[in-house]
């Protein structure tokens, strides 16, 4: 999978598939699946760090677990986030964390929202790095727009949605997250793009869809939001294997001799 391969997959009408991806361990597994992308998303903020939102992630955080997913999925296309603000400040803070991201191990960046963010998304494309874009709700602008709605309810929003998508094309961006929009929205969209839409709560006409890795793995068993759909009992299940070791060590069960050194 490199940059070329997600225009491919839309002209093939083949779906794309995406998870986010924190640490080595995890992506050590992820690069024995399938699965066709890694994003290492601002949302390590909340899953890893406990923080009620992304805007706490830092440059020094992504960096470092950039560099770890990367070590651990050599063979996957790696997607990172910016943080929060890095696209506010002007385009040489905007370099030195582009920088900082892909001699850390990406293979491209993710930047959220089109309104003030175009010119340096060109500027980064121009410089030879591959920019994913992201409409619809904007973690990032949580506060701003009043907590995790859905966006694009009405044919106002949803036109400057349809809008946004087209100018991010325009700017070079070589595919586009849409986050929690309607599902009509989201087909539109996809229809209205010649690259690539990955959908998180978009309906199932995009072009791909992405969760984040511990919610389809059901480790968080609170946290069940509309779009998210569980593939394993992980709560359970690493609750239940940590019970069983307790109680073989308490009863003496573990370890044996055969797990012990002679």
């Amino acid at each position: 999978m490199n940059v070329r391969s997600f225009a491919q997959l839309k002209l093939k009408r083949q779906k794309i598939s995406m998870v986010t991806c924190y640490d080595h361990w995890s992506a050590q597994i992820l690069d024995a699946t399938n699965i066709d992308c890694l994003l290492v998303g601002d949302s390590l903020a909340v899953v890893m760090y406990g923080y009620e939102s992304t805007v706490h992630a830092t440059v020094e955080m992504m960096a470092s677990h950039v560099g770890a997913v990367a070590r651990g999925a050599p063979n996957k296309f790696i997607v990172a986030d910016m943080p929060f603000l890095s696209c506010s400040q002007g385009l040489g803070v905007a370099m030195a964390v582009v920088q900082r991201l892909m001699q850390a191990g990406a293979h491209a960046v993710k930047i959220e929202g089109n309104t003030h963010q175009l010119d340096i998304i060109g500027h980064i494309v121009e410089a030879g790095v591959p920019v994913m874009g992201h409409l619809g709700l904007t973690p990032q602008s949580i506060h701003h727009l009043g907590g995790h709605v859905v966006q694009g309810k009405d044919e106002v929003q949803a036109g400057k949605i349809i809008d946004s998508a087209r100018q991010l094309e325009a700017a070079g961006c070589f595919a586009l997250v849409l986050e929690c929009v309607p599902a009509r929205l989201g087909g539109c969209v996809s229809q209205a793009l010649q690259i690539p839409t990955i959908g998180i709560g978009a309906g199932p006409d995009t072009d791909g869809q992405v969760l984040v890795l511990q919610d389809l793995l059901g480790v968080n068993p609170t946290f069940k939001p509309k779009f998210l759909r569980q593939y394993a009992k992980g709560y359970r299940v690493i609750g239940d294997a940590v019970n069983q070791f307790h109680a073989d060590v308490t009863t003496g069960e573990f370890p044996t001799l055969a797990e012990s050194y002679r």
